[in-house]
């Protein structure tokens, strides 16, 4: 089974954009088209695509939701969504517009019932946020920071059927300094459950590091920064991941 590579679109008031550690007032705009880039993505061989309404992250519901439609209608393959997804009602509605995946973060942690409850009916379908400043979980758009560590978070979930583990480090995140290769197979290995790597990624070093440890739990890799920067190549990307 190969690294699956998830190249990113952050929605910021309808524009694609990269934070810098999470930092809303640290964004780089990329382009006001996120359709147009979900479309030159696919275009390059990505077969999933990872996006985050920023913006609803910190209202605690959809925001930038007619960006993620015409995403959806351009890209044509598999769309992983998080941001601001929060109930029922908006796991269900974007589930049925067809979002492959839905990504959980504050409210795995504030009401795991949720969780346990769409993922039985989801299967498949349900991913787990962990978001990490120096190991403890952080929730609101990263904005807060709680007393509950990832493992102890994960763990939680070990049984409940979600698809998989989105592991951020957010000290790294958007900083190109290079993927938590270890601490992302720790999790893997502690939980038991497939972990999507995220945050650093620098260039296709990054990806060799990564693509051996499919058989540790590592499903795949998100990047985004590195991509609009131009210091990793798509294509290159999928082809390593892929070998």
């Amino acid at each position: 089974m190969a690294l699956i590579i998830f190249p990113a679109i952050d929605l910021k008031a309808g524009q694609v954009v990269r934070l810098a550690e999470g930092d809303m007032d640290r964004a780089t705009v990329y382009g006001d088209d996120p359709a147009a880039q979900a479309e030159l993505f696919r275009n390059a061989g990505a077969e999933w695509l990872h996006v985050v309404d920023l913006d609803g992250a910190f209202a605690g519901e959809s925001v930038n939701g007619p960006a993620v439609a015409a995403i959806l209608e351009r890209f044509g393959g598999k769309v992983q969504l998080g941001g601001g997804i929060r109930n029922r009602d908006s796991i269900e509605r974007w589930l049925d517009l067809g979002v492959a995946r839905v990504v959980i973060g504050t409210a795995a942690l504030e009401n795991p019932e949720l969780v346990h409850a769409a993922a039985r009916d989801n299967r498949g379908r349900i991913v787990v946020a962990v978001d990490a400043r120096d190991g403890m979980v952080a929730t609101r758009g990263w904005a807060d920071v709680s007393s509950v560590s990832v493992t102890e978070l994960a763990r939680r979930f070990e049984d409940a059927g979600v698809a998989a583990l989105l592991f951020t480090d957010v000290g790294r995140d958007g900083l190109l300094k290079g993927c938590n290769v270890e601490a992302t197979v720790a999790l893997a290995k502690a939980a038991g459950i497939p972990v999507i790597a995220s945050g650093g990624v620098s260039g296709i070093e990054d990806i060799h590091a990564l693509a051996p440890h499919v058989a540790d739990g590592i499903e795949g890799v998100i990047t985004g920064r590195a991509l609009y920067d131009g210091r990793l190549d798509l294509g290159e990307a999928i082809r390593v991941a892929a070998a």
